[in-house]
């Protein structure tokens, strides 16, 4: 598994990067060796911020946790992230393609411009959308804990839809007729 830290507000000593991966190696089991992990460290009013976010076999799991204690952020954010692999796993096998892990949403390039106006794009990413079908868009979107996601429709002919959250709990579709 390969690691990437990151400090937003905090200088944080080489300890509390080792212990992080130490604990997110634990996570390793459940990917094959190529998979990532990103840890984001902050600090906001006393708060210890741990965002963990690992990409392998295709899919991507994020967790953001804060308590008073940055090693507990850190042991946190891992039961939760391993919370949700477990979560989905069975759904995932049950509801999905053998192949459907290998399926990656990759961003390919991130660029980011300073606001001249308040309609202004302030930033800009760019995905490669590889098919799948509504239900994977769905749970993609879930273990992204976002509230839409683009992806290329396999269900109609590869063309680009959106699936979101409303409100009442359930989900919408946007879909492209043309």
């Amino acid at each position: 598994m390969k690691f990437q830290f990151s400090e937003k507000k905090v200088k944080l000593p080489k300890n509390v990067h080792a212990y992080a991966e130490k604990k997110v190696m634990k996570l390793a089991r459940y990917f094959e060796e190529d998979a990532e992990a990103l840890i984001v460290f902050s600090v906001d009013k006393n708060r210890n911020n741990a965002e963990l976010t690992v990409h392998g076999a295709g899919t991507w799991f994020r967790a953001r946790e804060s308590t008073s204690d940055m090693f507990a952020s850190i042991d946190a954010a891992v039961g939760t992230i391993e919370g949700q692999i477990r979560k989905n796993k069975t759904r995932l096998a049950r509801r999905l393609r053998q192949d459907a892990f290998s399926r990656t949403v990759e961003e390919t390039s991130f660029t980011a411009d300073d606001a001249e106006e308040d309609l202004s794009i302030v930033r800009v990413k760019q995905f490669y959308f590889k098919p799948m079908t509504r239900e994977e868009a769905v749970l993609q979107m879930n273990l992204l804990e976002h509230s839409f996601f683009a992806f290329r429709d396999e269900d109609n002919g590869g063309s680009f839809a959106v699936v979101y959250r409303r409100n009442d709990g359930g989900y919408g579709l946007i879909d492209d007729i043309g």
